[in-house]
């Protein structure tokens, strides 16, 4: 379950040493991405904060990569605790690979992950004028709901099943193996420049 995309990108889940590459994503975010992942102008200092926080909490991230540099994200939170049976889902892609599908993978893998953890709800709030973000939340059938200058998205998921279950760990297993190799390679073309 290895989806190649554009430019030869890959989507895998984010691993619990990856908060490096997740915090220069979101970084490298123009001003309008930055603000439409947000729901407002946000400081590099506020992401920096963020990123910690965010990977100490039970999310599950799923990366775009292209050529072993994350391009995109897909965060899945739960709300509540302990078993939660709803959640935030928020995406972020950089402006030169969106409009190419990755947001569409990137839900698709996202739904998965709710489907698999007893998620029912998953919620997806976005600015008002976002179009591509609301775009994306009608092709998966979502609810839409205005409220106050910003749009909410409510998209019902799937009980689990064996079946789902294994797609999410054929996924994982294949995920890792892919990160691992990059990060062999990158190793291995960083000594051959000494």
């Amino acid at each position: 379950m290895q989806n190649v995309l554009v430019d030869g990108g890959s989507i895998r889940k984010l691993w619990i040493g990856e908060s490096s590459k997740y915090r220069e994503h979101l970084l490298r975010l123009d001003p309008e991405s930055r603000r439409n992942r947000f729901g407002g102008a946000v400081s590099d200092e506020f992401i920096e904060r963020f990123v910690e926080l965010t990977l100490g909490l039970d999310a599950v991230i799923h990366g775009f990569f292209v050529d072993g540099v994350l391009r995109g994200a897909a965060e899945l939170r739960p709300l509540g605790s302990g078993f939660a049976n709803e959640a935030e889902a928020a995406f972020s892609i950089e402006k030169a690979w969106q409009s190419h599908g990755v947001g569409s993978e990137l839900l698709k893998r996202t739904l998965l992950a709710a489907r698999n953890r007893g998620i029912r709800l998953l919620h997806m709030s976005c600015l008002a004028n976002n179009q591509r973000m609301q775009q994306l939340a009608r092709k998966f059938d979502a609810e839409l709901s205005f409220d106050f200058g910003s749009v909410v998205g409510e998209v019902e998921a799937s009980y689990p099943t064996p079946m789902s279950m294994l797609r999410e760990l054929m996924a994982d297993g294949h995920g890792f193996a892919t990160a691992v190799l990059d990060a062999q390679s990158r190793l291995l073309s960083a000594g051959g420049r000494r």
